[in-house]
């Protein structure tokens, strides 16, 4: 199994489970730095600010994977069903993944896994040449 077959949503999961068992869901309101803005306003980066921001670079590189036909894409879409499968159970059960942040993590595994079977099928299509109506 090549390690493009492993989907990269799985990194956002363990960090932030990673982040939430060594310090509690009150890490994810951590500052990390804060920002004068030109306006007068000050803006806080949150370490859930970050775990969301990498979520969204690892869909986007997801989605940009799944627009490769190969042997490992399949795996890949399996595995990111799996997933899915865990992030959706341990939403459901466990007490520290009731944060919006885990909810966007959630999120973002269900866009993969549809728009990876989606992009997955469309790029089949037109990789094989298929034509409506039939021969020609």
């Amino acid at each position: 199994m090549s390690l493009r077959a492993i989907p990269l949503i799985v990194i956002a999961f363990i960090i932030y489970n990673l982040l939430v068992l060594t310090g509690g869901t009150a890490i994810l309101d951590k500052s990390l730095f804060p920002v004068k803005m030109v306006s007068g306003g000050d803006w806080t980066f949150k370490v859930s600010d970050l775990v969301i921001l990498a979520t969204m670079i690892l869909l986007f590189v997801e989605l940009l994977k799944s627009t490769l036909t190969t042997t490992s894409s399949l795996v890949d879409h399996g595995l990111s069903m799996l997933v899915l499968m865990a992030a959706l159970v341990e939403f459901l059960v466990v007490k520290q993944a009731a944060t919006s942040v885990f909810f966007f993590i959630l999120v973002a595994t269900v866009i993969d896994v549809i728009a990876g079977f989606t992009i997955g099928i469309r790029v089949a299509k037109r990789d094989i040449g298929f034509s409506p109506g039939g021969h020609e």
